[in-house]
Parts: C-alpha cells; structure tokens; sequence
C-alpha cells in the first residue's frame, strides 16, 4: 500500500468515527409508536421502548482477576474418553 493511500484510510476512519447521533431519538414525522403489548392497555414510550430488559444486558456478577493466580481445581476439567 502507498503511502497516500494509509492516509486516506486513516482520514476516512476518523471521518467514520466521529459520526454519531447526539440528539434523543423521534418517531418519524407522520408515524406513530408500535402498537401496545397483547394484554396491556398502556401503549409504551419511546424511552421506555429503549430500555434494555436485565437479560439483554446483565450486570457483571464476578470479579475480573487483576493478576495471574493460580487457578482452584476443577473437577469438571477432564480429558476426553
């Protein structure tokens, strides 16, 4: 690869990079929200349809190991038969 043509990626993934949405997202003009989940009455919001559920996004429950430590035995970890 040429020089010029480095530059020109590089320029191009920092262009790329610096697109991003700043503003709150809307329902297009003349559109509405989808319909209200069956057997629910109240017809959700925007915000509240972007919420992602627990299970989309769970909370880290384990602490990542900072340094190399030796690992307990498994006894699970056997060879194959």
């Amino acid at each position: 690869m040429t020089k010029r043509s480095i530059v020109t990626l590089t320029l191009a993934a920092i262009a790329l990079g610096a697109c991003g949405q700043r503003a709150d997202i809307q329902p297009l003009a003349n559109s509405s929200l989808p319909p209200a989940p069956y057997g629910s009455e109240a017809k959700p919001e925007a915000e509240q349809l972007l919420e992602l559920e627990t299970l989309a996004a769970p909370q880290r429950s384990v602490e990542l190991r900072r340094r190399s430590e030796e690992r307990e035995d498994d006894p699970f970890d056997l060879p194959p038969e």
